[in-house]
């Protein structure tokens, strides 16, 4: 715990000053950060922006408990990220437009389509910010010994200074710091594990070599332990093939469609720079998504080893006196990890035979004994050292990462929140004389009313699902939603507005109607379209989306033709000059 501590006051402190040292001082230093961020620099903030919760803590627990079934969450957002860095991102640049709804209002000349293209950030943003919010929880719940509800309070207190006083350039800065924070944290434990389990230093090697002291490859080892046990093997999956390829597709393409991704490109100087920042921003990204698989693997053998056949000890025995005499009589005790992770509500144990010995069992066990212990998978990247017994600081640290992830992502999601309304709503829509200090009040007053929200919702979140379900489900309504108008708006001139509001509405209300039926409207599996589920749908929509939008454009009047030949500017780098006048309180766009 002192450890734990140490680290979380220590960055949280480093958070706040990097926050008062960057204080934005114009709209330009709130929104875009100057335009001025070193590509290099970006990169790692980007992903850090990009690994949020869902990537630190989620991930890796959701394919060490589902095994391949696990891993569309890594094809998917690793996919996106580069469907993003190389379709979208560029051009988007080039258009000198740094919000997504500041770009489908021009680009589609109309108010109403900036408005919907609004409605959609905030219902994506919103939904996104609850997991990165309940993670917060997951984290300070256990290692900090405070109400779950009160975790989420306490984050939302560090990220309110941080991005309201900071705005972009401060989370800017913050969100490198918490890079380095979290990629270490993230990988030195995955190191210790790895050297433990296959005596290899390097997780990605190990992952696919041998078993430390035996001739058995490690993940047939896994899938033995875990048939054995009644669970389907490691490598396979009970989701249907097309099932797979929906979520994988939703969250590639929903990727691409994120509103506080896209805004990471415009606080580089050009085009250029924000080809150069995906590249660097990839690299960073590749050190925690390949050691995400091995830390997965290691922590289901870990679990198992640790908890199956454990003999229980109830709350009020002294536990160290009777772990004592637990192992002086040949057995096993429960582990104290167990014990303490046990008192969040995050791990249960139902003794249904009444032995006091903890069955872990799958729905197939040879044996016929059911399962006795339910995990939730949320909690297995922070609990992984104190199952593998590491020293008290790569716990400590570990906790102070998961923090930085959940952190990073949600000040960007604030900050996509906070230009939505000070900047699309109220400057560029409804209050268009409004002046740089009066928008950047606003922004200031919208960023901390979003952080209340985001805390709230985290509360809320703690009924939807794992954190990376709740974050699969943003990425569906952004595919569904965004991607679809943001692409074509790019590549096919003939769009039109009354297409993109045409797809933008279907995309949003068939997806989120679909995600409210079968989380909260009584839908059962048996039900799903073409069998997918509510974390896949929106790829499903998102083709149904843009194929109205074309519909809808080609039996409707053409674009102007200003806009048309906007389009044919933006795909030639350096050829265009910034489309109308600048936006007050923003500089325009250098060519390269």
């Amino acid at each position: 715990m002192d450890w734990t501590m140490f680290f979380v006051v220590t960055t949280f402190a480093l958070y706040i000053g990097i926050a008062i040292w960057a204080k934005a001082g114009s709209t330009d230093d709130f929104y875009v950060a100057g335009h001025d961020v070193h590509p290099t620099v970006n990169g790692m903030a980007t992903a850090a922006d990009w690994m949020s919760a869902a990537s630190f803590l989620s991930m890796a627990g959701l394919i060490a408990f589902l095994g391949y079934g696990g891993s569309v969450y890594l094809m998917g957002w690793t996919g996106g990220y580069v469907l993003l860095a190389v379709l979208l991102a560029p051009f988007l640049r080039e258009f000198g437009k740094f919000t997504v709804p500041d770009f489908v209002g021009d680009r589609y000349y109309s108010n109403a389509a900036r408005l919907i293209a609004v409605l959609c950030a905030l219902f994506v943003s919103f939904t996104y910010i609850a997991g990165q919010m309940k993670g917060v929880g997951v984290a300070f719940s256990s290692f900090l010994g405070v109400d779950f509800n009160l975790g989420i309070l306490i984050g939302m207190g560090i990220v309110f200074v941080y991005a309201t006083f900071g705005g972009m350039k401060g989370v800017t800065y913050t969100q490198v710091a918490q890079y380095c924070v979290l990629i270490f944290a993230y990988t030195v434990p995955a190191i210790f594990m790895s050297m433990i389990i296959t005596g290899n230093p390097i997780p990605q090697l190990g992952f696919i070599g041998n078993a430390a002291g035996e001739d058995v490859a490690m993940l047939d080892k896994l899938n033995k332990t875990v048939t054995d046990l009644g669970f389907l093997e490691y490598t396979s999956t009970n989701k249907s093939m097309f099932d797979v390829f929906a979520i994988t597709g939703a969250l590639m393409f929903g990727t691409a469609g994120l509103p506080h991704v896209i805004i990471r490109f415009f606080t580089v100087s050009s085009a250029k720079n924000a080809r150069v920042s995906a590249g660097w921003a990839l690299v960073f990204i590749a050190l925690l998504y390949t050691t995400a698989p091995a830390v997965g693997a290691f922590a289901r053998i870990n679990f198992i080893d640790s908890v199956n056949e454990a003999t229980y000890i109830q709350d009020g025995v002294d536990y160290e006196a009777e772990a004592a005499a637990i192992a002086a009589d040949g057995g096993k005790p429960v582990p104290q990890w167990y014990k303490t992770w046990e008192k969040t509500g995050l791990l249960s144990y139902d003794d249904k035979n009444g032995d006091g010995i903890m069955q872990y069992r799958g729905p197939n066990a040879p044996d016929g004994i059911e399962n006795e212990v339910v995990p939730n998978r949320d909690i297995f990247v922070l609990a992984n050292p104190q199952i593998a017994n590491l020293p008290g600081w790569v716990i400590g640290l570990v906790v102070a990462g998961g923090l930085a992830a959940a952190l990073s992502t949600a000040a960007g999601l604030l900050m996509v929140i906070s230009s939505a309304v000070s900047h699309d709503l109220c400057r560029r829509t409804f209050f268009p004389e409004m002046n740089d200090s009066t928008e950047l009040l606003v922004a200031r007053f919208a960023a901390a009313g979003a952080v209340v929200a985001a805390g709230l919702l985290g509360i809320f979140a703690g009924q939807l699902g794992f954190v990376a379900q709740v974050v699969a489900f943003a990425f569906g309504l952004a595919a569904a939603s965004l991607f679809p108008i943001i692409f074509l708006g790019i590549f096919w001139k003939r769009m039109n507005k009354e297409g993109a509001i045409a797809s933008m509405v279907f995309g949003l209300v068939s997806t989120f109607a679909y995600i409210y039926y079968f989380k909260f409207g009584g839908g059962t599996p048996d039900q799903y379209l073409f069998g997918v589920s509510p974390e896949g749908i929106g790829f499903v929509f998102m083709w149904a989306a843009g194929a109205l939008g074309i519909v809808t454009a080609l039996v409707t009047a053409p674009p102007p033709q200003d806009i048309q030949d906007l389009v044919e500017d933006i795909r030639v780098p350096g050829t265009r000059q910034p489309h109308g006048e600048a936006d007050a309180g923003m500089a325009p766009m250098p060519a390269e």
